[in-house]
């Protein structure tokens, strides 16, 4: 009472007393108001400041010493003031001796006021003066002063004295628990915040939703085991917290972070009341996870629910969108951010820029960088990294110099960027720039940093600033072993590459599953299956035997070197569905010509859920047009379509090729214009798809339009055009093409010179054809094969056999190609035991299993040679069953050796397997006619008639000054024909004065012979040979084409002509080559 009269005296009249009195009134009015602060503002007028008053208060300090008594209350009061905050804890130190001299006992809030001096002035000294102070006085601790203690040590990094005080508390209170673990969570202490909750289980302490939220903030961080974290959960459950957000959020977070995103999915589920934050969670689950789709869906279902989007919700729908290529539904979501006003966060507007720089829209990206109020590193680093990545360097550069006058330093995210838009358009000049901006801010150790400007020099093709680089690096970091590794196999040194390899390994840096796919490709774009195997090896030593990426680049090797059996293995060893393996097998099969097998395995794919990507599905059209499986390759096609591939250039090139290899030209034509960015590729498809369909012309006609057009034509262009003039014996043209060739730099090339090789052989100049192989510095089994094959088909069977035995010599492992042509060779020459001999030794000798084209060369061999009944008892022995064409060849050896009974027997089984083939019509009809059954031949004929199959006519083509001309039998249509027929009975007189007879036409009777004009029987050849006498110059070789087998009369004729009129006359039947000079043709009469 009277206390408070004394302070209403003071207000009434405070002039009258003295200084201590008023110091003394403020402080029991402080310690009843709990702030002394905030009590002097209260108290003192309003224009002093809280400066002003402080002074005030430190200039009577000392009055207030001499005061005669005080309560505790007043000595708090000055404990709190700014006097001992401005002056050092200690000062509040020596206020507790006073205080004690003066038998005043300080209280709990006087030690607290005490230690938040120390914890504000970072004191650690005077804090630990005063916790022994407290243990000398032996006053009790108090769970508040604990936690400020505990604070004080936390603030400096005194971990286990913090914990030590909190063990000397007795009996901690759960909010105390809690806060001690919220202190050490917001120190990012995660291990001394899991060790707690441990002692808390133990202590049998019930923890609280905060306790547990904490605690899984913590596990995020790696430390806790994933049992421990599931333990956690069914604490949470025990407790009744399964379904609060406090706790369930962090916990969604937490198995989404960890990969069991089913998991934080079925948490999301059972809670009863979602928050924006569950919400936001479960959505960054799904996207960090790799389930957009989910994720763009829950979003979804928020929007239905109406609850109110953050900017963390559109940032991760956003991610999910750009990371599964959703760009329309992300532009459509910006319409969504502009509508909730969110269009200026930054959290948004880089997650806005990284979705419009991987869709290719740099300037709607410009735009938002742009207006952006707030722009961070992420900011600058999204649109460089984009600008870097579309090529746009110069402009990357600048963005750069425009960070740093924002007064933003760049990270090595930024600088990464950079560098890799230097190496992405070879700008190392920039590069090296920016190395040296590296050296001097000190970033040059950073691992990123060092990473990206190896790739930068390797990618500009410095391999040896590469390697200096590489020798200058420090740190023990195996991606830049890896960067070196492709390095040198960009170059094809693949001994340096192996080395690398070694050396890596010899300083203890081990093997990645980055590693060993960086040498395996080098392996694979040399051939070097051997030391491929080898590396496998250690690949299965080490553990990788089953990494998805090693065992995708291990069946990439083998099944492009053609060990499609031991690809095969590995993808059925796969754990897990990798849709890389799957299209690397499916590319390997349709590379090696196993058209049908590519094709299974891409149904056995889609069969087993897999979605194909675009090299599957361009290596399935690939393969249907292998097989002219056209309707197929429609419905792979589609398929690609609806995949989202449209667009696609690969899948655009197989379709072109599929039309061209199927003969559909016009179809083809419009595949091709359909590709916006034609590439060399596309041509090729084009020409090459064409060559083989036989529409040789069209493919000559696109080879000269792309060199119009200015595209520049590869060694595949080249072999394809090559290949289109050999299949038409255009000799002229492909001499056009072979000087293209040189003066392109190709004509060096293994490649180049093999199919050189093959166009001379097929246009009948064998000479030049043996020149190329014979002046091949290197040549492979390709090589040697198309020499054989040319040998064996202009019945030079000696020279075939004798290369063959040379081949086996050096070492060359034959193959099935080489076998065709050796046994052809010693078919056209009658090497009869010797070419048994050689189709036994494929499979002794070889470790070849031969296949029917080996059978039909051996079934041509016996019957040639007039081994008719051996021939047969071949075929009824063979392991595999008869084709068609090994019935062809007995029924066409059966006509010329007019062997009536295997002829039929032949024919009876060809016109089961092809009954609308018509050369199985007119063989056996030519074998009654020649035996005089005119009854059976007319029989033949008219069964012919009824199943309306028509015969192929007998034709002949010649080219004179560029231009094809062609004859059928009795021909009168050409321009020439009169001089062509007067000049063909000069050269029949001429000839018949040497000694040539005119053999009778035995396909007709005696009455059907009587019947027609003479000249109606004149065989095509005879025409197109007389013509070319006639129209080219005496220098020159005849050389015609035939697509029947040259008759006997004709081949007699032929070499009486070429003696008479002192020419060459080259002739290439359905079966091989004629060459006639001075009377005599390379077969000698056998063929």
């Amino acid at each position: 009472m009277k206390s408070h009269h004394s302070y209403r005296l003071l207000n009434v009249n405070d002039r009258r007393y003295s200084k201590s009195i008023q110091i003394s009134m403020v402080a029991c009015s402080v310690s009843l108001r709990g702030s002394l602060s905030n009590s002097l503002l209260h108290h003192f007028p309003r224009n002093i400041t809280h400066r002003s008053s402080c002074k005030y208060f430190h200039g009577n300090v000392r009055k207030f010493k001499s005061a005669p008594s005080c309560s505790t209350a007043i000595w708090d009061a000055l404990d709190e003031s700014p006097v001992v905050q401005n002056e050092g804890n200690g000062k509040g130190i020596d206020f507790l001796y006073l205080m004690e001299e003066r038998g005043i006992r300080a209280n709990v809030q006087t030690y607290l006021w005490l230690f938040e001096g120390c914890l504000n002035s970072g004191s650690l000294f005077d804090a630990k003066k005063l916790q022994a102070k407290i243990f000398k006085s032996g006053f009790d601790w108090e769970h508040v002063l604990g936690s400020r203690l505990i604070d004080i040590y936390l603030a400096h990094d005194e971990i286990d004295n913090a914990i030590k005080v909190f063990d000397e508390i007795p009996s901690p209170s759960v909010s105390l628990w809690k806060e001690v673990i919220s202190r050490l969570l917001s120190k990012k202490l995660a291990s001394q915040v899991l060790a707690l909750f441990s002692r808390l289980i133990t202590e049998n302490v019930t923890p609280n939703e905060s306790t547990f939220a904490s605690v899984l903030r913590a596990c995020s961080g790696g430390k806790a085991s994933f049992k421990f974290i599931e333990q956690i959960h069914g604490m949470i459950i025990h407790h009744g917290f399964g379904s609060s957000p406090v706790v369930c959020n962090p916990l969604i977070d937490l198995y989404s972070k960890n990969g069991h995103v089913d998991r934080a999915k079925l948490v999301f589920e059972r809670l009863f009341l979602r928050d924006s934050i569950s919400w936001v969670a479960m959505i960054s689950g799904f996207s960090q996870n790799g389930r957009e789709d989910e994720a763009i869906l829950l979003f979804c279902q928020m929007h239905k629910s109406a609850v109110v989007p953050t900017p963390y919700v559109f940032s991760s729908v956003l991610s999910a969108c750009t990371k599964i290529e959703s760009f329309k539904l992300g532009e459509q979501l910006h319409g969504f951010i502009v509508k909730w006003g969110l269009s200026s966060e930054t959290f948004v507007c880089n997650a806005l820029m990284t979705l419009y720089c991987r869709w290719g829209n740099l300037v709607a990206a410009e735009q938002i960088f742009s207006i952006m109020h707030h722009r961070d590193r992420i900011s600058y680093n999204s649109l460089i990294s984009g600008l870097a990545q579309c090529g746009f360097s110069d402009r990357a550069l600048q963005l750069f110099e425009e960070m740093q006058l924002d007064c933003m330093k760049p990270d090595s995210v930024t600088v990464a960027s950079l560098l890799s838009a230097c190496a992405s358009v070879g700008a190392g000049h920039k590069g090296k720039q920016l190395h040296s901006y590296v050296i001097k801010t000190g970033m040059s150790s950073d691992l990123i940093i060092e990473g990206s400007l190896l790739d930068l020099y390797v990618k500009c093709y410095d391999i040896e600033t590469a390697h200096e680089f590489f020798l200058t690096t420090e740190t023990e970091n195996v991606v830049l072993w890896n960067v070196m590794l492709v390095a040198y196999g960009q170059l094809g040194n693949l001994s340096e590459s192996y080395r690398l390899f070694l050396q890596m390994q010899i300083e203890g840096m081990m093997p990645n599953q980055y590693t060993y796919p960086s040498i395996l490709r080098t392996c694979t774009s040399l051939g070097a299956l051997d030391l491929g195997e080898q590396i496998h090896t250690q690949v299965i030593k080490t553990g990788f035997q089953f990494n998805v990426y090693v065992c995708s680049v291990l069946i990439d090797m083998y099944a492009k070197l053609g060990e499609l059996d031991t690809a095969r293995g590995i993808l059925k060893r796969l754990r897990e569905e990798d849709v890389v393996s799957w299209t690397a097998m499916i590319a390997g099969y349709t590379q090696h010509d196993f058209f049908t097998e590519a094709l299974k395995l891409f149904q056995e794919m889609e069969d087993q859920g897999i979605r194909s990507d675009n090299i599957g599905f361009s290596s399935a059209i690939s393969a249907c047009a292998g097989i002219q499986a056209l309707n197929q390759g429609q419905q792979i096609h589609a398929q690609s379509y609806v995949s989202g591939y449209s667009e696609d250039l690969s899948i655009g090139n197989a379709l072109v090729s599929l039309y061209a290899r199927c003969g559909r030209v016009q179809d083809a034509y419009l595949a091709f214009e359909k590709i916006d960015a034609k590439d060399n590729i596309s041509w090729n498809a084009l020409i090459s798809g064409f060559a083989q369909s036989g529409h040789c012309e069209e493919a000559l006609q696109v080879f000269s339009q792309m060199n119009q057009a200015g595209v520049e034509a590869n060694l595949f262009t080249f072999g394809s055009a090559v290949s289109a003039t050999a299949n038409m014996a255009n000799i002229k043209q492909g001499k056009q093409i072979h000087a293209m060739m040189i003066k392109n730099g190709y004509d060096s090339e293994i490649e180049a010179s093999n199919v050189l090789i093959t166009l001379y052989s097929k246009c009948g100049s064998i000479e030049d054809a043996g020149r190329e192989f014979f002046e091949m510095p290197e040549k492979s089994v390709v090589s040697w094969n198309a020499m054989i094959t040319g040998y064996s088909q202009h019945g030079y069977g000696c020279e075939a056999v004798s290369l063959f035995e040379d081949m086996k010599r050096l070492g060359l492992r034959p193959n099935h190609v080489t076998f065709v042509g050796v046994l052809s060779a010693c078919s056209h020459v009658g090497l009869v035991n010797e070419g048994l001999s050689y189709f036994n030794s494929m499979s002794k000798e070889h470790g070849l299993v031969p296949k029917p084209e080996h059978y039909v060369c051996v079934v041509d061999l016996l019957g040639r040679a007039g081994l008719l009944h051996r021939a047969r008892e071949f075929i009824e022995e063979m392991p595999i069953e008869p084709d068609a064409m090994i019935w062809r060849t007995l029924l066409s050896a059966c006509t010329v050796r007019k062997n009536i009974e295997i002829g039929e027997f032949a024919a009876r089984h060809l016109l089961e397997l092809e009954p609308e083939d018509s050369a199985t019509y007119v063989l056996l009809s030519n074998i009654y006619a020649v035996s005089g059954k005119w009854d059976y031949r007319d029989r033949t004929r008219q069964m012919m008639k009824e199943r309306g199959v028509r015969k192929e006519p007998g034709r002949s083509w010649i080219e004179v000054k560029n231009s094809i001309h062609a004859f059928f039998v009795g021909d009168r249509l050409h321009p020439l024909a009169e001089q062509i027929y007067g000049y063909l009975d000069d050269l029949n007189k001429r000839a018949a004065e040497i000694g040539y007879v005119k053999e009778r036409y035995n396909l007709l009777n005696d009455v059907e012979q009587g019947e027609k004009d003479p000249t109606a029987y004149i065989h095509s050849e005879k025409l197109a040979i007389t013509f070319g006498l006639l129209s080219l110059s005496n220098t020159m070789p005849v050389r015609v084409i035939k697509n029947l087998r040259v008759c006997n009369d004709c081949h007699n004729w032929i070499k009486f002509v070429s003696k008479i009129s002192n020419r060459a006359i080259v002739v290439r039947d359905a079966y091989r080559f004629h060459h006639f000079e001075g009377g005599i043709c390379s077969c000698k009469d056998y063929w």
